[in-house]
């Protein structure tokens, strides 16, 4: 009987990685991939033994005890992948239902496993059907491997293949549509190995831009200077929604800025979600907030959507006194095409 420990790929092995790049490859040799919005984690399969393992290399199956029994059913009983865990929630990616997954209480646990079970989107493979470790071999070869792999799943349910192409103008219409399921388009050489650990791969994301009413702002620590601004934008009930944060303010600004924001304090500020509202995520920190008057409209410009909130931290582009307030509706973050559809596309 095959043991993990016997695997010719480590436990232990850190996943390649990708560092942003501005421009899409258009030289021949490239391989491109959706960048889902989910969990990286490597498969491991020896028997009867299956593991998960995060980016960080820590153990993640006991937060996916779907996932573990999806991967134990398989009718192959050895192999290691890479690839992202994610969870759908009427029909797009949540990855705050991942982030609930991550839950001390096994019973927690198992209860959000049945009701929002967990998908593994697959993008490499780094063991061979004879148990040869494919890491130094092309990534057009691993490629392969993982297809024919693929096919002797039988289409399980919860494990799927990543669409990839060759074609830069395919990739860039995957692009155009990322910023919700998708978080991107990942570049990788056809002819280069599994550098494990190393940025070998490109990342390149869509960096859009939204109206957003300052309905807010937070101090500095320790500081009566603002350290960041609060962004909302009006729900179809006219709620004002905090949907993120801007912070790329630089020190010379913070003095005036902060007397603009003050001046504006006392008003509603958030009227739909709020920041600080009930949240196993929320920290003392987070709930310290002055609120405003709805009255500045600022663009900003980011890269990610995730439940009508921007995943990171914006860019201050410009104050927009031309725009009115309820003008900045959520429409902006509208949802982009759904992973099923960029899967079907591509079959």
């Amino acid at each position: 009987m095959p043991r993990l420990a016997d695997l010719a790929v480590p436990l232990d092995l850190a996943p390649m990685e990708a560092k942003l790049a501005d421009a899409m490859p258009t030289d021949p040799g490239w391989w491109f991939e959706p960048k889902w919005d989910g969990f990286r984690c490597l498969a491991f399969r020896a028997g009867d033994e299956v593991e998960l393992r995060a980016k960080s290399g820590k153990p993640l199956g006991r937060y996916f005890p779907d996932m573990l029994a999806a991967l134990k059913a398989l009718p192959v009983d050895r192999f290691v992948l890479d690839g992202e865990l994610t969870i759908a929630v009427d029909g797009r990616l949540s990855f705050d239902a991942l982030q609930m997954r991550l839950h001390p209480a096994e019973s927690r646990v198992r209860k959000l496993a049945a009701e929002t079970p967990a998908a593994l989107v697959l993008f490499d493979c780094l063991l061979d059907a004879k148990g040869r470790s494919l890491l130094e071999d092309p990534l057009s070869r691993r490629r392969a491997a993982l297809e024919a792999l693929f096919a002797r799943f039988k289409h399980a349910e919860a494990i799927q293949l990543s669409p990839g192409t060759d074609d830069p103008k395919e990739a860039q219409a995957w692009l155009a549509q990322s910023g919700s399921d998708l978080d991107g388009v990942v570049a990788k050489r056809l002819d280069g190995p599994y550098a494990s650990g190393e940025r070998a791969m490109l990342k390149l994301k869509r960096l859009r831009t939204a109206d957003c009413v300052v309905g807010g702002f937070r101090y500095v620590h320790d500081s009566r200077l603002v350290g960041s601004m609060l962004l909302g934008l009006y729900d179809a009930d006219g709620k004002l929604d905090h949907v993120g944060f801007t912070s790329t303010i630089t020190d010379a600004e913070r003095p005036a800025l902060t007397c603009k924001l003050e001046a504006l304090a006392g008003g509603t500020g958030f009227t739909g979600d709020a920041p600080g509202g009930p949240s196993r995520w929320s920290t003392e920190r987070s709930t310290e907030w002055t609120p405003l008057k709805p009255e500045l409209v600022v663009e900003v410009r980011y890269d990610h959507v995730t439940g009508d909130r921007f995943r990171h931290g914006t860019k201050f582009l410009r104050w927009r006194p031309d725009k009115a307030p309820r003008q900045c509706t959520l429409a902006q973050l509208r949802a982009e095409a759904a992973p099923e559809q960029v899967i079907a596309a591509v079959r």
